[in-house]
């Protein structure tokens, strides 16, 4: 009920009926998964550097549609972000602006949920730039791929401490490990994590 009337409170703060679509119901088939590389750790000060999105159907990772974005920069990139990201200012050649960026991502996620590894972290960097351009935050339904791991995984070590790091994820569900520091890479890798922990009813 509360998210219900949520949902149509932020669609009445909508300044671009372009965007309409975004609060149309959903083909539950299908989910992105998302990253973003950014310039710290704080949605309030720092910004958004790359996005990396792919879109799940069914049990399929369609690679062949992910899209990663780079976002011009109005600055040049701060030395200890670069050591964080990875993305140096000369990758940034070719990047396109914020504005269009994020309307490139709005366009692919669509009205279709999102999953993401802390993706309240990624939601709150897309919602710090759409909230002043359009009104609205991010309608889509989320799903937190730590937080599903955390419920297979807890009935294994009861009262135990279980290690939500991406890389022991990875590794306690055997599944490979693509270049770090990627928004494309590590998306594809959550979309991965994603799926195994789908279709496992209980891990050791």
């Amino acid at each position: 009920m509360f998210t219900s009337l949520k949902k149509k409170w932020n669609l009445k703060s909508l300044k671009d009926e372009r965007f309409t679509f975004l609060f149309d119901e959903t083909d539950a088939d299908e989910m992105v998964v998302v990253d973003c590389e950014t310039t710290g750790l704080d949605p309030k000060s720092d910004d958004i550097v790359s996005i990396g999105a792919v879109k799940i159907k069914g049990n399929r990772i369609l690679t062949d549609e992910a899209i990663h974005i780079y976002i011009d920069q109005e600055k040049a990139l701060d030395p200890k972000s670069i050591t964080i990201h990875q993305i140096r200012n000369c990758d940034l050649y070719g990047a396109i602006p914020l504005n269009e960026a994020i309307e490139k991502f709005l366009y692919y996620i669509g009205n279709r949920p999102l999953a993401g590894y802390y993706l309240k972290f990624d939601v709150a960097m897309v919602n710090k730039y759409i909230k002043p351009m359009y009104g609205i935050t991010l309608p889509n339904k989320q799903e937190e791929v730590s937080a599903i791991y955390y419920d297979k995984k807890i009935p294994t070590i009861p009262q135990g401490h279980i290690d939500l790091r991406f890389d022991t994820i990875l590794e306690d569900l055997d599944l490979p490990k693509l270049q770090a520091h990627d928004a494309l890479n590590d998306a594809i890798m959550t979309a991965m994590i994603y799926l195994k922990l789908k279709n496992t009813t209980k891990l050791k």
